[in-house]
């Protein structure tokens, strides 16, 4: 075995590194949100988010364990995500902040599947979770989508620690 291979396997990459690196990556944001065994719904502000399969049609989401809503997440049979708008970069944070009712004041409704999804987004999906998948320190969930809408109109990007717009 080459002496090189096993260096660059012991070199861990530091948080700040790999976050600097994958923020390279630009990605949308989206709400995503599950309603817990009591009715409330519970949401935060995701960029973890991929199509996985057009057969079945498969999306994921990953989220991190310390969050919240994790509990809820882990136990709702379906979630939904709710893709933002160029302007809508105010709801990304307020579902981001350590806020107990995100909700509140906001024009929501329930989906089919009673999964909350914000009015007024660039698309709106349901998806019934068909696996979740633990790694790290995060949850994989793996959705099937049941159902989804889309609007015309421009996304909200998310590159290098900051909003930005489609020029």
């Amino acid at each position: 075995m080459s002496r090189e291979g096993a260096r660059s396997r012991e070199a861990a990459v530091s948080s700040e590194e790999f976050r600097r690196v994958c923020g390279r990556f630009a990605t949308g944001v989206a709400i995503a949100g599950v309603t817990d065994v009591n009715g409330v719904p519970h949401g935060l502000t995701v960029n973890s988010f991929s199509s996985v399969s057009l057969e079945p049609p498969l999306i994921l989401i990953c989220l991190g364990h310390a969050i919240a809503a994790i509990d809820a997440f882990r136990e709702a049979t379906h979630f939904g995500l709710s893709v933002l708008r160029e302007n809508q970069h105010a709801l990304s944070e307020r579902f981001a902040a350590p806020v107990d009712n995100r909700f509140e004041s906001l024009s929501w409704r329930r989906g089919m599947a009673g999964v909350p999804l914000l009015d007024g987004t660039l698309a709106q999906i349901e998806c019934e979770t068909v696996r979740r998948i633990s790694e790290g320190d995060h949850d994989i969930f793996i959705g099937k989508m049941i159902a989804a809408t889309a609007e015309e109109g421009d996304p909200l990007i998310y590159f290098a620690s900051e909003y930005r717009r489609l020029r």
